[in-house]
């Protein structure tokens, strides 16, 4: 009878073992496939701030100190190689971004220019993604950082060598402060000459 129970108790806390080993793995999983998807949206966001610099270049020509801000925040972002070099990397693309958007007020001819108008559409479209997958991000990696730290699951953790994960944190005033401005295209308006334009042809 004893063996039975000795017996007994040994297979639940194996049983234990497995379902929380497994558990964690499964978390685990979760996180790695949530950073892969923000990657993906920060990769398209990378993808547009070279073209959009290039299009505003040629009507912002005694602004290169800002443009070339907002190109070397994007090549820091790139390089980020942990989750808190990136949080801090988007932090100051962000304020690079916010003050080419801001300097962009003091141009109107860019208010006629389509492309300009289509590519923060989609910055902005895509900043929305982003927060959105951040936030599901950081929901999970809560989820696993107490699942590690709470006992009996800490137990486990400390035995397969499972550590806490990082959250990807922004500074939301430098988000929410980005201003908007209107680009509406005005068909009507003549476009001026840019060295975009000069290049294209």
């Amino acid at each position: 009878m004893t063996l039975w129970i000795i017996l007994g108790v040994v297979a639940l806390i194996v049983m234990f073992v497995w379902a929380t080993y497994n558990k964690l793995i499964q978390l685990k999983n979760r996180i790695q496939n949530a950073w892969a998807q923000i990657n993906v949206e920060l990769k398209r966001r990378y993808d547009l701030i070279p073209n959009l610099v290039n299009t505003v270049k040629g009507y912002m020509k005694y602004e290169k100190e800002t443009l070339e801000a907002v190109i070397q925040a994007r090549n820091t972002c790139i390089k980020a190689s942990s989750v808190p070099e990136q949080g801090a990397a988007e932090n100051q693309l962000s304020g690079a971004l916010r003050q080419l958007f801001a300097l962009m007020e003091n141009y109107p001819d860019l208010k006629s220019n389509q492309n300009v108008g289509k590519m923060q559409e989609e910055l902005t479209n895509t900043e929305n993604r982003i927060a959105f997958s951040r936030q599901f991000y950081n929901d999970i990696v809560l989820r696993f950082n107490e699942a590690i730290m709470m006992f009996p699951g800490n137990i486990i953790a400390s035995i397969f060598g499972f550590t806490k994960k990082d959250y990807f944190e922004v500074d939301m005033n430098t988000v929410q402060n980005t201003p908007t401005i209107d680009l509406s295209f005005d068909s009507s308006t003549p476009l001026p000459p840019s060295d975009t334009d000069a290049q294209t042809k």
